[in-house]
């Protein structure tokens, strides 16, 4: 081999160590750019986190709860505290009404508190905005309470009856979602075929259980 031949690869090798260097440089050039704007972002990101303010739901319709209600209606609400359906709930619990769920084929030392097919029947607002979301979380929202019947309150308690001091129509709160009176579609939602207590032959008596299941009804102190 000639000695130009043998300067020729040196120098070949020279040029490829140099690009490989160049290479290497250039990669970590852009791990180095890509971790800054990653930790650019993710300061962003917390700081923007630390002062957002507190989310509020936009929509009017949502359920507020009984004690809302009963800030009005107290004797009402002392009322509906004694029914059934204020206490519906319980049934979900194991040991209660025992007979009953072995009449119909039901485990009764099961516990049905977070049974999915079983709470929008007997909690307020399942599922929904400002519903029941479980029995730890939201206790005042289990049983069949005054927005299972009336509507969610979001709609038309804080807007319009708070807003007015009750001044206000009962025309007025029905435009803005009050269900007053609750027709039998209502009640029809749970007492029906869906509920393992009730049998093919079962018939709703809307009139006979309003009288026997609901709360009583005193004269309000405004007129509506």
């Amino acid at each position: 081999m000639s000695e130009a031949e043998d300067r020729g690869d040196s120098n070949a090798g020279i040029d490829t160590d140099t690009e490989v260097d160049t290479a290497d440089s250039r990669l970590v050039t852009n791990w180095a750019v890509a971790l800054a704007m990653l930790t650019t972002l993710t300061v962003i990101g917390l700081t923007a986190w630390s002062i957002w303010p507190t989310y509020k739901h936009g929509s009017d319709a949502r359920f507020v709860g009984p004690k809302t209600c009963a800030e009005c209606h107290v004797e009402e609400a002392a009322s509906w505290s004694e029914t059934r359906m204020a206490k519906s709930f319980d049934v979900l619990r194991p040991g209660v009404r025992a007979g009953a769920k072995k009449a119909v084929g039901l485990d009764p030392d099961e516990d049905f508190t977070h049974d999915q097919n079983c709470l929008p029947c007997h909690t307020t607002g399942y599922g929904m905005v400002g519903g029941f979301v479980s029995i730890e979380k939201t206790p005042e929202m289990a049983g069949v309470s005054c927005e299972a019947c009336h509507g969610h309150g979001g709609s038309y308690s804080e807007n319009l009856m708070r807003d007015l001091k009750g001044a206000f129509t009962t025309s007025e709160a029905r435009e803005v979602g009050l269900v007053y009176p609750p027709t039998i579609r209502v009640c029809r939602g749970c007492h029906n075929e869906g509920s393992p207590f009730i049998d093919r032959d079962y018939k709703f008596d809307f009139d006979e259980r309003v009288g026997r299941g609901t709360h009583q009804h005193f004269k309000l102190k405004n007129k509506h």
